[in-house]
């Protein structure tokens, strides 16, 4: 395995609107030492509360520059399910943002791996993601990264594990509509982000919490990756952390 490993700094809560509220906390304070920051944004139902007290905190992304961590392969923008439909539902329309600093993969684009090498140089000609918020699926995976994912990965097109697409199948009106294929950041993209919170709630994320802090670092678990960077604070609920021995 390259590279140090860094204990992960872990803070738990007692219920999802205090872990989301500490959420927003961290990055208001980031966007109030410097407005023009570069955020790096997931969706999914974990981050929905953060982004709610993000809004509620007035706090203003006008100079802001806001990154997606992924996006369904094949999904126009115009569809309900695509991630950038949730993020204008979320953030976009809600929000002093502008939309030219509002960047996500296109999942519709004509070619991917153009886009997937557009996308990391968009990235770095913002200077990098100054924070990036994730989330953690049922299997480890960290954006779309899942089991097996090399740890220098870039942003780049993949294949949805069949627990993944079986996870999200309930934000569709059956299994066979989620796409199986998706453009994410690599894990190596991620690692280059100065700083990453991972949000997890519920008792279902427990067992992937306790595999991200607890066990070596390993590709069967990609965000036990997180271990190799430097500034990751990971903030839970009572439930979610209820598997940790420490």
């Amino acid at each position: 395995m390259q590279g140090n490993r860094y204990p992960l700094t872990v803070e738990v809560f007692p219920d999802y609107a205090a872990m989301s509220g500490r959420a927003a906390e961290i990055v208001v304070e980031l966007l109030q030492e410097k407005p023009d920051a570069v955020l790096g944004l997931p969706t999914g139902s974990t981050p929905l509360g953060f982004y709610d007290a993000l809004v509620a905190s007035g706090v203003s992304l006008a100079q802001a520059r806001t990154f997606n961590l992924d996006e369904y392969l094949g999904l126009p923008r115009t569809h309900p399910e695509s991630y950038y439909s949730f993020m204008k539902r979320a953030l976009y329309d809600r929000s002093d943002l502008r939309p030219e600093n509002c960047h996500i993969p296109d999942g519709n684009a004509p070619d991917p791996h153009e886009e997937c090498r557009r996308y990391e140089e968009a990235i770095r000609a913002a200077g990098g993601l100054d924070i990036l918020v994730l989330g953690v699926g049922h299997n480890g995976h960290i954006g779309f990264n899942e089991p097996g994912s090399q740890w220098d990965a870039r942003t780049r097109v993949v294949n949805l594990a069949e627990s993944t697409r079986r996870a999200n199948a309930r934000f569709f009106n059956s299994l066979d509509e989620v796409p199986r294929q998706a453009i994410t950041m690599g894990i190596g993209t991620i690692l280059e982000a100065r700083r990453i919170l991972l949000l997890a709630s519920g008792q279902e994320k427990a067992p992937a919490v306790r595999d991200m802090v607890e066990s070596a670092p390993t590709p069967d678990v990609p965000a036990t990756a997180l271990q190799l960077h430097p500034n990751v604070t990971v903030l839970l609920d009572r439930e979610a952390a209820a598997l940790l021995h420490r």
